[in-house]
Order: structure tokens, then sequence, then C-alpha cells
């Protein structure tokens, strides 16, 4: 079992979490973190550029004049795409760019991500990050004295509406729940700062996956 220590909001020290190795000190396999990554950014594709091709514009589809005699190049319509407002040789149409790589490899590529952070130092656990009123201002500054630098990815209950709502003004920082923890939103922050009931929680969800 991994041991990490956990700090209160004023970055004291006040005691260490066990962590499952299977979560949180597993082996790295950075392979993984591409191919993930890559899906889930091409989930977000919205797939919904298109442009017409010949047979949809409007347009005769009578010959535009005979075929032999006018000493002009051969034409059947008016609609091709050599004229102005005829339809594009060879459009993007409509499609769905999403993908899903296997269970396997999603659970591998979030447990490496985690385990990296671990061994780079760079995940905090606190006792609870539990804030007296909605205040970014309160927040940024709770997050400076934690280390955690402006590019931050803060885990909590997601019933932890003053977090939520603190941290929607920070342009570089983000909130999840445990649930909602992904590989692209983990590598793409410098640190973690998890809650303590967050870490467990998120440490109960991969193992149960991974069974």
């Amino acid at each position: 079992m991994a041991k990490v220590d956990i700090f209160n909001l004023k970055r004291e020290k006040v005691g260490e979490l066990e962590l499952s190795d299977d979560v949180f000190g597993a082996e790295v396999k950075e392979h993984l973190f591409q191919e993930v990554v890559a899906a889930q950014l091409a989930s977000r594709r919205a797939g919904t550029s298109a442009a017409k091709e010949r047979s949809a514009v409007q347009g005769s589809s009578k010959k535009i004049y005979k075929q032999k005699g006018t000493g002009r190049a051969r034409h059947g319509s008016i609609r091709a795409p050599i004229f102005v407002g005829g339809g594009r040789a060879h459009p993007p149409k409509v499609q769905d760019w999403s993908t899903r790589p296997p269970r396997r490899v999603r659970i591998g590529a979030l447990v490496s991500a985690l385990s990296l952070l671990v061994k780079e130092g760079r995940l905090t656990v606190v006792e609870n990050i539990q804030l007296a009123e909605i205040k970014t201002k309160t927040l940024a500054g709770v997050l400076d004295t934690l280390k955690a630098g402006d590019k931050t990815l803060v885990v909590d209950g997601k019933d932890n509406e003053n977090l939520r709502l603190s941290i929607r003004n920070m342009k570089r920082s983000n909130f999840l729940p445990p649930e909602g923890v992904n590989v692209y939103d983990v590598l793409r922050h410098d640190h973690i700062v998890v809650s303590k009931d967050a870490a467990k929680a998120l440490e109960a969800r991969l193992l149960e996956q991974e069974s």
C-alpha cells in the first residue's frame, strides 16, 4: 500500500493515508496515454461539418448547350463544381468521430496517470476542502498555500457547491468529482489536489472496474 501525507488547507500535515498500489502505485504505461486521450478528443468532435455535392445543390440538370459545334468545353449541368453556385467535389459529410478504446486500456491509462502524479509528487491529499463561502480569491489563496500552482485539478464530492462555484472563474484550474476524473484532465493539469474521501472514492471506483 502506498502511503501519502494528508494536509489541512494551511499545508500542515495532519495524518497519513494508505492508497492501493494497484491504483496509485502501478507501473506507468505512457503508451496508453496517447490512445485514450486521442479517443477522448475525437469523441468531442461535433462531426457536423458538411457541404453539398452537385446532386444536392439547386439548379437545372438540363445540358447547357449542345455537345459539339460551339468550340466550348463539354458541359452537362450548371451544378458542376466548376461553376459558381455548383456543388463541391468530394465535400465533407456529417460523421461520427467518436471511438472507445477497450475497458482495460481506459482503466490502465487512468491508473498510469495517477501513479505518475504520485511518483512525481504532483498529487496532494487534503483532509477536506470545505470553504466558508463562495470566493474565488479565497480558493486561489488555498491552492497557493498548498503549492499546487495555477493549473490545478481539484477533486472532491459533487455536493461541494462552494468549491465548484469558487473555482469556475479560474481560467487554468478545474473541479471534478471522483466519478468524473479522466485521463485527459489529469494529464493537462500540473497538479491534483484531492480530498481524503475523494481519493478513497476514486480508488474504489478503479478497483471495482478492474475486477
